[in-house]
């Protein structure tokens, strides 16, 4: 009783002393030190953007669900040197203008580099956490800049660690005057490299998509409105997680081919078989989530997530956080 009787005095010495404190918002976007932003639920870190300049792009890693194991990882299992550009969650594409964004070795190589995480691109509340950053899209060569990008990262826990989405929006534009082009190619837009362990022929995993597919040899290059990729991530009894990649109605394409392998990788295409274009007047918009589970999501579970992404509404990526 004594013991209570001082918690609650100790409470209430603080609130007097602190009358404006503000609750701390359980979503937040955190810069860390080395071009690192941190997204974290109640403190603990569900994933981080990684932006360094002298990396080939931006990524995100790593992919937590409720336990503390990346759904992800950074290269290919059996070939990590010439499937460098394999990280984790990524956003690139093989032929803009004709140079190769995807790989990191290419003879008409092409980077994507951060220039600005405005002051204005981050926002952290108790439903999500967001940040806003503009990437150029270079060549190597030259340094011309092909295309300017504006990502907005958002975090949104849906049953806390355990069940959460991911939602990236993109918005890009060619310098003044000039067209870009993003080329006929099954690599890119967006892109996910499963932990060892969720692989289907590493670990066992499995492979589904909207359409009730299994696995590479159905779902290769095959359009939907989503891809799932499940399997085990701890030794537990209950120890599995996976990621199901969905592509908004929005994007060019609609349902688009989803380039997945057993080896454990998944790309929705955004121009596998038809170029886009893009000009000063003519903008790309899209819009994907990756929803974050623990367990082997079924069709029903996965569909029932794309359906609630598709309906939230699309986000103005110039738009200042609302002030508290």
């Amino acid at each position: 009783m004594k013991v209570l009787s001082l918690l609650f005095a100790s409470a209430a010495f603080v609130s007097a002393q602190l009358p404006s404190a503000k609750p701390i918002p359980r979503v937040q976007a955190v810069p860390m030190p080395h071009h690192i932003t941190s997204f974290q639920l109640d403190g603990r870190e569900l994933t981080a953007m990684h932006y360094d300049p002298q990396d080939m792009r931006p990524f995100w890693h790593p992919i937590r669900a409720s336990r503390d194991v990346s759904l992800t990882r950074m290269g290919h299992p059996h070939d990590p040197l010439t499937h460098s550009h394999h990280n984790s969650v990524w956003v690139t594409h093989n032929m803009v203008n004709d140079l190769d964004f995807w790989g990191d070795y290419a003879k008409k190589q092409g980077r994507i580099v951060n220039v600005e995480v405005s002051r204005e691109g981050y926002e952290d509340t108790d439903e999500f956490a967001s940040m806003r950053m503009v990437n150029h899209w270079i060549s190597e060569a030259d340094k011309s800049i092909q295309l300017t990008e504006v990502r907005r990262t958002e975090i949104r826990p849906l049953d806390g660690a355990k069940s959460w989405f991911m939602i990236v929006d993109l918005e890009f534009s060619p310098p003044k005057g000039k067209t870009a082009t993003f080329g006929a190619t099954g690599f890119g837009l967006i892109a996910v490299r499963v932990a060892k362990s969720l692989g289907v022929h590493d670990g066992g995993g499995r492979i589904l998509n909207s359409e009730g597919q299994l696995n590479e040899e159905a779902v290769f290059r095959k359009p939907a409105r989503w891809c799932d990729y499940s399997g085990r991530i701890t030794n537990e009894a209950d120890g599995f997680g996976g990621i199901t990649l969905m592509n908004h109605p929005m994007n060019p394409h609609n349902p688009t081919a989803f380039h997945v392998r057993n080896d454990g990788w998944m790309g929705c295409c955004l121009s596998l078989d038809t170029p886009v274009e893009v000009t000063e007047a003519k903008k790309l918009r899209v819009r994907y989530a990756l929803w974050v589970h623990d367990g082997v999501a079924t069709q029903a579970q996965s569909e029932a997530h794309w359906k609630k992404f598709t309906e939230m509404p699309v986000v103005d990526l110039w738009a200042k956080p609302a002030k508290k």
